[in-house]
């Protein structure tokens, strides 16, 4: 008799509970929702967060405020979103760096990529381009190693922060490649790129999307491109491994989590708003522009993701043997 009525009981807590979601749901989002963005303004993470918050409204109905919480390689925002109240006003726009590259570099991580968020969607992959400035006079990845090799450690790179996938893409080029340079880090890829097209950086892994202009214009030299095929946005630039680095392949993503526990029914009907929009020609054309390649994602599928590149960046990061504590 007792069993019976305590899974009774147990089983009237979890229809209360979905009733609960659900009607939290129906009426999300009743005030302003927060988009985190773990770097500085002005790069390419910023830019496509305050696109997606444009969508966003336009479906949801309130407006969707970004804030800009840079620094120790996007973890100081993804801590913040990781701490907040699971009510859906608290989201981000993460990367790889936030997912993949943070629990392989700091051994005391405030948070745990696989189990603290609540994933919502998958948006995009993003490949990266090896750039230089022209002052620095090579043309190619081996003229690059060849000079660095000749000057161990009196080189500079650029990285929107420590920890940043800007660091981890060029840390991975060092190992490969056996050279040594100076690292100087950014608060956002905004900064590091305009640095880096001023001549005060003369190497730097950036955006293909930001950089695609600046390298047509002559502002920056392109040297190869991380992805295992060569993109759109730069047809004519090799890839690093056609470029002379055997086994090169890295990219980074795009993903909007929130924190862990949040509602269901909420990860729901952000999901549905988001791949609503990603669905649209604007998004598809916006994407392509910012060098990015569009895509969308279940919020499991998008937790399977995340699973899978943080174990795989973190084999990465212990066999090149990058350690930030």
């Amino acid at each position: 008799m007792f069993t019976r009525i305590a899974i009774a009981t147990a089983g009237l807590s979890v229809c209360l509970a979905l009733a609960a979601d659900f009607a939290s749901a129906q009426d999300y989002p009743s005030r302003p929702v927060k988009i985190v963005v773990p770097f500085g303004a002005g790069g390419g993470t910023d830019a496509l967060a305050r696109f997606l918050a444009r969508g966003l409204e336009q479906r949801l109905g309130q407006p969707f405020i970004i804030e800009n919480r840079g620094g120790s390689g996007t973890t100081l925002g993804a801590t913040a979103v990781a701490r907040s109240d699971p009510d859906g006003y608290t989201i981000m726009l993460g990367t790889a760096s936030t997912f993949a590259a943070a629990p392989g570099l700091y051994r005391r991580l405030a948070y745990d990529p696989t189990k603290d968020f609540s994933p919502v969607i998958l948006l995009a992959t993003v490949p990266f381009v090896l750039t230089v400035n022209p002052s620095l006079n090579v043309s190619s990845v081996r003229e690059l190693v060849a000079l660095a090799k000749s000057k161990p450690g009196q080189l500079t790179y650029a990285t929107a922060g420590v920890g940043s996938v800007h660091h981890m893409f060029t840390e991975l080029l060092m190992a490969m490649t056996g050279i040594d340079m100076k690292h100087v880090p950014y608060r956002g890829g905004g900064q590091a790129i305009n640095d880096v097209v001023a001549g005060h950086v003369p190497v730097y892994f950036a955006d293909v999307g930001p950089a695609a202009a600046l390298i047509k214009g002559g502002q920056l030299k392109a040297l190869g491109v991380t992805t295992a095929t060569r993109t759109s946005n730069l047809p004519d630039v090799p890839t690093l491994d056609e470029a002379g680095v055997a086994g090169y392949e890295a990219n980074t993503w795009q993903m909007v989590v929130g924190p862990a526990r949040m509602p269901e029914a909420i990860v729901a009907k952000l999901n549905a708003a988001l791949a609503d929009f990603m669905r649209t020609p604007e998004a598809q054309r916006h994407f392509i522009s910012l060098g990015m390649q569009p895509t969308t994602s279940t919020p499991q599928q998008a937790q399977d993701y995340i699973n899978v590149e943080a174990a795989r960046w973190t084999k990465i990061i212990k066999s090149i043997g990058v350690s930030l504590d």
